[in-house]
């Protein structure tokens, strides 16, 4: 598999005040290399041992599935972001996060499986290494950043589960707390929040399954503590605070197809030969680029086409979008 590389046609987007400086990367790089020679464990008893604390992983950089662009920042990861679960404004979550609680934290796994039940967290994971693997996402509406995302594989997750051949879909829901999540107390969505992949999706090694970011625990407005990475889709597909993962033989449904079956789709990504009803998808603006900082094109899966193109091959994707 081809690492991707950084295209010429990116550099307009990219402003050296966006750029993680020499300092601050080596400074990180030291703590975690510290925390590795100590054998700290990145998961396990009290790895968040505060509710929403931020703490330091254990992680291993995974170059072969990391993009070449710089990173956005850790302010602008953490403060624009979508997750109407807290509130519609990209603000909301930051602001309005702080009473959820991530810890201690199990999940359900159910249907079409051999092992299933409820796990704790620490237990789903600690049998696999923590990845950093630097991932580009669009957002709503043409904008994007790229991030250094913390995880396991979620194929590597779900095997251990062992599905069974009349597992052809794999869905997930978010928590339902609505008294430490001011936007479940809203109607603008069906909560909670529920989401879905085809097996042989979920299974491609680009997903991952998220615990952190900049090698530290996920705060509470980027999802935490567990939510899902699939780059491919553009941003699309991000379920975040996952408490449920289900193994169904029919294809499940997923909240923005049921809020809006005219723009979302499915397979929920962004094609940029296909219009939004509501905007054009054919180019993109880098989060933390200004107001006024250049449009480049969008990519066909998000420029992880070589990889994931074959999971489509003989769909019409204007109609299976």
């Amino acid at each position: 598999m081809l690492i991707r590389r950084f295209r010429p046609g990116d550099s307009a987007a990219i402003r050296p005040s966006e750029i993680t400086s020499e300092h601050a990367y080596l400074n990180r790089r030291k703590l975690l290399q510290a925390a590795l020679a100590a054998g700290v464990a990145g998961l396990g008893a009290g790895w968040m041992s505060d509710a929403g604390a931020v703490t330091d992983l254990k992680v291993e950089r995974n170059a072969k599935y990391s993009v070449s662009d710089p990173p956005n920042s850790y302010q602008d990861i953490t403060s624009y972001n979508n997750y109407y679960e807290f509130g519609l404004d990209k603000s909301d979550p930051a602001e309005l996060s702080s009473r959820f609680k991530p810890s201690p934290w199990t999940v359900t796994v159910k249907g079409e499986a051999e092992n299933t039940g409820t796990f704790a967290l620490e237990d789903l994971l600690k049998p696999h290494t923590i990845e950093e693997r630097v991932y580009r996402l669009r957002c709503v509406e043409a904008w994007s950043m790229v991030v250094p995302w913390d995880g396991v594989p979620l194929g590597a997750v779900l095997k251990q589960f062992k599905p069974t051949s009349k597992a052809k879909y794999v869905a997930f829901k978010t928590v339902l707390r609505p008294s430490e999540m001011p936007g479940q107390r809203s109607g603008s969505l069906d909560w909670p929040y529920i989401e879905g992949l085809r097996i042989d999706e979920a299974m491609n090694p680009l997903a991952l399954l998220a615990v952190g970011l900049y090698g530290k625990t996920l705060p509470n407005q980027n999802g935490a503590p567990l939510r899902l990475i699939t780059p491919w889709k553009y941003g699309f597909k991000g379920i975040k605070s996952i408490v449920e993962i289900r193994f169904t033989e029919k294809q499940p449904p997923s909240t923005w197809n049921i809020s809006a079956p005219h723009e979302y789709g499915f397979y929920a990504n962004v094609n940029p030969n296909v219009d939004h009803p509501r905007w054009s998808q054919a180019r993109e603006r880098k989060i933390g680029a200004g107001v006024f900082g250049s449009r480049v094109p969008t990519l066909m899966f998000n420029g992880y086409e070589q990889e994931v193109a074959s999971l489509y091959k003989g769909m019409d994707l204007k109609k299976y979008y």
